[in-house]
Formats: C-alpha cells, sequence, structure tokens
C-alpha cells in the first residue's frame, strides 16, 4: 500500500489528537464551560439600631456635611464611596443606598435623642447607584457615644426590597474591642468586610466600602 501524501497525514494525526482530546476531557464532548467562577461572600448584616429616622429630612442627599442652607464643619470630613454588586460580581443597578449615624457630639437626628443633635448635620443620606453600581457620600468620620465605637449605619434598597442592613467601623479604633456588635463579628473576613481605613485624602479622608448583596 502507498504512503499516504504528507498532506493527509497531518490531517489523520489532527482528528487522531482532537479524539485523545474528548476522551480526556468528557466536558469537551459534552460542550460544557469551564467552571464559573466563586461567588462573593456577601457583606455581613447587622441590626438596624434604634435610631433609624422616624422621619426623613427634607435634605436627604449624598451631602451630609450640608444641611438646606446650613453647613457643618466639627470633626473630619471624609468620602465615603464604593460599589453595589450581587454574588457574581455585577453591578446592582437601580440599588439605593442610605446611611446615617450621629454628629460629632454624639447624637442622632431622632426623637429618643431629646433634640440634641446639631442642626447643621444632615445626618442621613441616600443615593441610587450609578450603571456601575458605585455610591460616594460626603460625611463625617463617624464619633463614638456611650456604650458605641464609632460607626456608620448602612441599608441597601431595590424598589420595595432590602437587601442589606449593617455597620461600618473604623479600622484602627481602638474603641471597637469593647464593642459589643464589632465583638459578634467573631469570623475575620466579617470583620475585614466591615470595618474599612479612613485614610488622608487632599480634602480630609477617604473609605472604601464594597458592598456585596444577594439580589
Amino acid at each position: 500500500m502507498p504512503p499516504l501524501p504528507a498532506r493527509n497525514r497531518r490531517r489523520l494525526l489532527s482528528q487522531a489528537a482532537s479524539g485523545i482530546a474528548l476522551i480526556a476531557c468528557p466536558a469537551l464532548q459534552l460542550g460544557l464551560r469551564a467552571a464559573p467562577i466563586a461567588a462573593l461572600r456577601p457583606t455581613p448584616t447587622q441590626t438596624e439600631g434604634p435610631f433609624y429616622p422616624v422621619q426623613l429630612p427634607e435634605d436627604s442627599d449624598a451631602d451630609l456635611l450640608r444641611n438646606g442652607v446650613r453647613r457643618y464643619g466639627a470633626g473630619q470630613p471624609v468620602w465615603l464611596e464604593g460599589s453595589v454588586v450581587d454574588l457574581g460580581g455585577r453591578p446592582v443597578r437601580d440599588a439605593q443606598v442610605e446611611i446615617w449615624q450621629c454628629d460629632q457630639q454624639g447624637h442622632y437626628h431622632y426623637p429618643g435623642d431629646g433634640g440634641r443633635a446639631d442642626p447643621d448635620f444632615q445626618g442621613f443620606g441616600r443615593i441610587a447607584v450609578d450603571a456601575q453600581g458605585r455610591y460616594r457620600f460626603r460625611t463625617l468620620r463617624p464619633a463614638a457615644y456611650d456604650g458605641r465605637t464609632p460607626h456608620i449605619h448602612v441599608k441597601v434598597r431595590l424598589a420595595r426590597r432590602e437587601l442589606l442592613t449593617t455597620q461600618l467601623y473604623v479600622e484602627g479604633d481602638p474603641g471597637n474591642a469593647r464593642d459589643f456588635l464589632w465583638r459578634q463579628l467573631r469570623d475575620p473576613a466579617d470583620r475585614a468586610a466591615l470595618t474599612r481605613p479612613f485614610v488622608p485624602a487632599a480634602d480630609g479622608l477617604r473609605a472604601e466600602f464594597p458592598i456585596v448583596v444577594v439580589a
């Protein structure tokens, strides 16, 4: 039998190699894709606490250092920013992020706090994320008050659904280890997710708080 032309031999070798690959990898036979990337870890939840506003302020935008025409000058200003994504890392479009916190003297805009909150401090803000899931607030480095380490309350909503309620802490604050809610974060990964560095910036401080929700 005469030898096959070189071109035919190459074709047969290529077909044989393809067959071996199919045998070695059944996923190729079924046309399956590679295994999906592992889901992200959801941001831990924490209690809402007693100080969510009973009535939202007239000014409830993303700048908590301006309440209408009033300007708040106490404490350290901070840019708080991040993104809201689902477990697959996709932006949660149309989500709203809310934050609320006490003023520098430790008072909330809440009836149970005796009306002692500084009227210059807005105390509550709400913003819709952009197309990439990003949000940004101008606010105050959280202050401590009796029994609590500095923290900012955070809530994420999507239409009428509440996706997350939690609290954000300041990395390295000496009050953290004494705070009963912070100590409930026994998993180091949970602590790292909610305890973020507040780093110097050109106009105050900056804190990055990425949020992962089940959407």
